[in-house]
């Protein structure tokens, strides 16, 4: 039996806000074909705003610019579809796709829910959405959900403070305005909880967000939308995409004022037996993530990222990556 066979099916992890750090992924822009192209068509799809991105993005100036949601997402989106292109070029094909927070709008991309013009178009929308939104901010915790939100102060929870993401069993994301974020971070810290701000401008997945959520459900909703051709897992739900869903403008926008479940979602998806888990974007929050599954600890289920963390060799990084997928049969001889 050959490699190909045995080789366990590929599950592209697509990471959002909080992965992102200044030239994410911009030393491939030049060295490899696919995701030059790529990258290059998507920017310029965005129009205006795609140059001032791409200036952004390649030379990391100004140094905190990346950080803004109207600026991280579509530049989060865009290395990530680059990247999981430049794989499908070289013959990857995924089983199964799971997003956290935008990168679920890449997922939904490469399943071909809508195309990329189309893409670009509700990422322009979103970003335009984000006028609706409060300023605010999200807080990583390193303790349990169960443990967390019961300790959230009740009149920063009156004031918006909520649970934003479930990013592991001990990894839960608070998202809120930023005077009672600080007062619910006071309260942790004080219980002897680690906590550290998350690289955002805005308090995503929260109920302050319902406003721009219902803006980009008129923009997504001009879009022609199709049956996924590659299954999805929510992070939204914390199952697979019905075909119903999929077509739903309205759970598409939701998730920007919902908790992202990914961790939940990540246990679901490895219930059903091994995979090889593949971070498809910058950072490796997800990978880690993935590495606490019991697949991954039993050793049937390998995980594997394409870009590193904020410190890392981008191009190291990359053909480490292509090398492991390589041989473990998932890239075309």
């Amino acid at each position: 039996m050959n490699q190909h066979v045995l080789a366990p099916p590929v599950a592209l992890l697509l990471p959002g806000q909080g992965a992102q750090y200044r030239r994410m992924g911009a030393a491939l822009h030049g060295y490899d074909r696919v995701f030059t192209e790529v990258m290059d068509e998507f920017l310029e799809l965005l129009g205006a705003d795609g140059e001032r991105l791409r200036e952004l993005w390649l030379t990391g100036e100004p140094a905190d610019g990346v950080h803004d949601g109207l600026n991280a997402q579509p530049l989060l989106f865009g290395v990530a579809y680059a990247a999981a292109k430049s794989l499908e070029h070289r013959g990857l094909r995924p089983a199964v796709l799971l997003g956290h927070s935008i990168g679920e709008l890449c997922a939904a991309t490469l399943a071909g829910v809508w195309d990329l013009p189309a893409a670009a178009r509700i990422l322009a929308a979103r970003s335009s959405s984000l006028g609706k939104a409060p300023r605010g901010g999200m807080l990583a915790v390193a303790a349990a959900l169960d443990t967390v939100e019961p300790l959230i102060p009740a009149e920063c929870a009156r004031a918006g403070v909520a649970v934003g993401a479930v990013n592991g069993a001990a990894q839960t994301v608070l998202a809120g305005p930023e005077a009672e974020l600080a007062a619910t971070d006071a309260v942790l810290k004080a219980k002897g909880m680690t906590t550290r701000a998350v690289r955002t401008a805005q308090p995503f997945h929260s109920p302050a967000m319902a406003e721009a959520a219902r803006v980009f459900q008129e923009a997504i909703a001009a879009e022609q939308r199709n049956s996924p051709a590659i299954p999805l897992v929510s992070s939204l739900t914390a199952e697979p995409v019905t075909e119903q869903q999929a077509l739903d403008p309205g759970f598409w926008a939701s998730q920007m004022s919902r908790p992202v479940l990914f961790w939940p979602a990540l246990q679901a998806l490895d219930r059903r037996g091994a995979h090889t888990y593949v971070e498809v974007g910058p950072g490796k929050g997800l990978a880690a993530a993935a590495r606490r599954l019991p697949t991954v600890l039993e050793g049937s289920s390998r995980v594997v990222s394409t870009l590193p963390s904020e410190r890392g060799d981008t191009v190291a990084t990359w053909e480490s990556a292509l090398a492991a997928l390589a041989s473990a049969g998932h890239l075309a001889g």
